[in-house]
């Protein structure tokens, strides 16, 4: 669907990746953008740190950011809608050209014939195995219907399980969707992969953290992307990679590197003991690991 015009005011209701995208594209095509959002941050599925970051990137770039706040009712006029937004128990209104809904994702499993079979649906998603196996022998589903991550990168992943599981290979790897990355396409870039520190302190982990600023790297500066951070969450007895977190100037192509790491079950000494190019951004990888066990060095 093309949009029949350039909003001048827009909202967008919810800012998970998908809302936070369009939120973004917009606000840099000169768009009046409000983003709300029910829970107490923004990107809420992101690392708390990485959270406060975005609200702040998006505040400075004009972007109002709404939190702990619903939209109860939306009332379309002859060419706008006025929104009523409930936030600390007062209301307020608001209107705008156009209205973005981006409060989830919901499985299209109807009429497809699955009443009768073995096959399971839990809140409108088709559960399936590690290898896309469903309860139905012989039937099999991928991609955002099978459930979270909804992302293509893991639907294509899973469609190459799928079919080598049919196909009868043997030893065919099942999905961690632990290893998963997460991309967000706004400006700055999100990235993350694995727990985030809050979670890996939920599991019971006892964790080391290191940090690193896109203002100490050279090609960050040279770029004029001076704005950003790397953040990496260790298992502080094993030395484990438990997850990784960024946000700044093309992170979405560094996160691969963690994620390879990650697969590979790296520990903080080879991720020391790896010798990244120069003049990269990929050096904030090394510095944010070398950052959580106090040997950092350029900042």
């Amino acid at each position: 669907m093309v949009p029949d015009i350039m909003p001048k005011s827009l909202l967008v209701v919810g800012s998970g990746a998908i809302g936070i995208e369009f939120a973004s594209f917009y606000n840099t095509l000169g768009a009046d953008v409000t983003v709300v959002e029910v829970m107490d941050r923004v990107v809420p599925v992101e690392d708390e740190e990485i959270s406060a970051f975005a609200q702040k990137s998006f505040e400075k770039q004009g972007m109002k950011i709404m939190t702990s706040a619903t939209v109860t009712a939306l009332k379309k006029g002859a060419n706008n809608v006025t929104a009523t937004i409930e936030a600390g128990g007062k209301k307020s209104e608001l209107t705008v050209d156009r209205v973005i809904m981006a409060v989830g994702i919901v499985g299209n499993v109807e009429n497809l014939g699955l009443e009768g079979t073995k096959v399971k649906v839990d809140r409108s998603h088709i559960v399936i195995d590690e290898w896309c196996q469903t309860g139905e022998p012989g039937v099999y589903a991928i991609g955002d219907v099978a459930g979270p991550p909804w992302l293509a990168h893991k639907a294509s992943h899973e469609g190459n399980i799928c079919v080598e599981k049919i196909a009868g290979q043997a030893h065919v790897h099942p999905l961690d969707t632990s290893c998963i990355p997460g991309c967000t396409y706004c400006h700055p870039q999100i990235a993350s992969v694995g727990l985030t520190e809050a979670k890996a302190k939920e599991q019971g982990h006892e964790v080391k953290v290191g940090r690193f600023s896109f203002i100490g790297n050279g090609k960050a500066i040279a770029l004029g992307e001076p704005e950003g951070m790397v953040k990496t969450v260790f298992d502080a007895k094993t030395g484990e990679l438990l997850g990784a977190h960024m946000i700044g100037a093309e992170v979405t192509e560094l996160i691969q590197g963690y994620t390879i790491a990650k697969t590979l079950e790296t520990t903080e000494t080879e991720l020391m003991e790896t010798v990244f190019p120069h003049p990269t951004l990929s050096e904030m990888m090394h510095e944010s690991v070398l950052a959580a066990y106090g040997r950092m060095i350029h900042l």
